[in-house]
């Protein structure tokens, strides 16, 4: 998917203004998805990815892993798509970038502060980026099938979200859709995630309740972040959903999940978004 948009998928977001800060079925359901320990199975993230989320210096962190992305390492390849689309709309522009992100704040709207504190984030990490170094939307896409082709689920299951998989059969869709279930990698569970959304509606492997809605999109990436993916206020998810698509918390400690029950789902809606989770995360459930 185009760099500037893969981290923000769709959310679904209120028309209007709802009181349910205070309600008890809603943070309840908050509670019920917070980060806990990981359901038996699930994956422990690499020390590659969790230096991916917490290095100041993105180019840094490139650098260092470039070696082994050329020498065919799949997850070292990922993590470099990963890196390029982060920083894809900064370095293409920084200057553009700054004054941007300063006009965002001179707006003063509720969310100003809050887009305008993500969006200098990115600056801040992707600062040694430059526009000569041609991130952009086909790199990530060369980089990520690349990177699946090499054996990276994520990197395959992105390709697949994106509307471009590795082939283009619907036998091939509903084995790797499986495939992600089975793996309890977070990285995949996110990666995978805005293909079941909407888009996947109507086809086999969007038959069922885990995939063809907005809601199934917000439960496989809510299972990822129970699976351990990093869903922080400030991680690269919540940043990029911010600073790319202006979908922000006006609560700057908010992690994802807390953001997903307060802002994007309507309370009729919390039971059966974690209904999904809990099968999502369950043992060798498919989406058959």
């Amino acid at each position: 998917m185009p760099a500037a948009t893969a981290a923000a998928p769709n959310l679904i977001l209120p028309t209007t203004a709802r009181a349910a800060r205070g309600d008890v079925a809603r943070d309840d359901a908050v509670a019920a998805i917070a980060p806990r320990a990981a359901p038996v199975g699930a994956a422990s993230p690499s020390p590659l990815r969790v230096q991916f989320e917490q290095a100041p210096d993105l180019f840094a962190y490139a650098q260092s892993i470039r070696s082994r992305a050329e020498a065919g390492e799949p997850e070292a390849i990922w993590l470099l798509s990963r890196v390029y689309d982060y920083c894809a709309n900064y370095s293409s522009a920084p200057v553009d970038y700054a004054a941007d992100t300063r006009a965002i704040e001179a707006m003063k709207l509720r969310t100003s502060a809050a887009m305008a504190g993500a969006r200098q984030r990115v600056s801040d990490r992707c600062a040694r980026f430059a526009p000569e170094d041609g991130l952009n939307y086909q790199l990530v896409f060369l980089k990520r099938v690349e990177a699946a082709q090499a054996g990276s689920l994520p990197a395959e299951a992105s390709l697949l979200a994106s509307g471009k998989p590795l082939e283009k059969t619907e036998e091939y869709r509903a084995n790797l859709v499986d495939r992600v279930l089975r793996s309890k990698d977070p990285e995949a569970y996110s990666a995978l995630a805005p293909g079941m959304g909407i888009v996947s509606s109507g086809r086999r492997s969007g038959s069922s309740r885990l995939a063809g809605t907005q809601f199934a999109e917000l439960a496989w990436q809510l299972a990822a972040c129970q699976l351990g993916q990093d869903c922080s206020s400030n991680g690269s998810l919540m940043t990029s959903y911010c600073a790319n698509g202006g979908i922000c918390s006006q609560d700057p400690t908010q992690d994802f999940a807390g953001f997903v029950y307060d802002a994007a789902i309507p309370r009729q809606g919390a039971e059966v978004v974690d209904e999904m989770v809990e099968s999502l995360v369950g043992e060798k459930r498919t989406a058959q």
